[in-house]
């Protein structure tokens, strides 16, 4: 099936996986990895697994498990620790939340925000120059872009270049980059008053934060927030990513 991982994704991420040398042997992981996918991918309920993949229990399990542990946090770090540093963007995604994943009281919002369109959850994500993620973040849709800005770009590199969105020209943002010896190329607010430096022709590349989400969002359980837990649908948005990653990196192999 197109949803499963080819045998040099499996190669790749394999010893990125718990590992469990006692007790009773695990169950398939390729397996289970597989119908995880699936359900990533079809955006169909934990319940509609195919038989193929085993029980949807173990396989649902296994990804709650495996959140709470951090491990798909700890796989998208290390695969994105190889990422081009040279250039970095920025940029926040509006999701819509399913009437199933609707469920959040005062106490307890789980990054749902109520705006015009309904309920929503907003993305945030640090790319490089490849269009390939390097933090990932979630908040609810109301908020604004800049919220979660000072956490994503706290890993800049000395002589990068950030690309953003007018939304973010913030003299923070740029006092930011400045102390992290980095250089913000961010288009001036209308209302600025200080003259800045902006070149229009290297902007042009942060198109490349925006294939990200559209490359991401082909999985219908990003494209659609179905969780009503906040941990489990930036799991998802975690292993979408992934898979970016391992596609990026075996395309890379001569």
């Amino acid at each position: 099936m197109r949803y499963e991982l080819a045998d040099h994704e499996w190669i790749a991420s394999k010893p990125m996986l718990p590992n469990k040398p006692r007790g009773v042997p695990r169950v398939n992981g390729r397996r289970v990895l597989n119908g995880i996918f699936w359900v990533l991918r079809s955006g169909a309920p934990w319940r509609d697994l195919p038989e193929t993949f085993g029980p949807y229990t173990t396989c649902y399990n296994r990804f709650v498990r495996w959140r709470r542990a951090g491990v798909w946090g700890r796989i998208i770090d290390a695969l994105a620790a190889a990422h081009d540093a040279a250039v970095q963007m920025i940029d926040t995604s509006i999701v819509r939340v399913h009437q199933h994943g609707a469920c959040i009281t005062r106490k307890q919002r789980q990054s749902m925000g109520r705006s015009r369109g309904g309920l929503t959850s907003k993305i945030h994500a640090v790319v490089d120059s490849n269009g390939l993620p390097v933090r990932l973040a979630l908040s609810p849709g109301e908020a604004h872009d800049v919220r979660l800005a000072g956490k994503l770009l706290s890993r800049l590199k000395s002589g990068s270049m950030l690309l953003a969105g007018r939304d973010y020209d913030a003299d923070w943002i740029r006092e930011l980059a400045m102390r992290k010896g980095a250089w913000a190329n961010i288009p001036p607010k209308t209302n600025r008053r200080d003259p800045i430096c902006f070149s229009a022709y290297l902007y042009r590349a942060r198109n490349q934060v925006e294939r990200f989400f559209n490359r991401i969002k082909q999985c219908r359980r990003v494209a659609t927030r179905y969780d009503r837990l906040a941990g489990n649908y930036l799991a998802f948005v975690q292993l979408a990513s992934i898979r970016l990653w391992l596609a990026a990196r075996y395309e890379s192999t001569p």
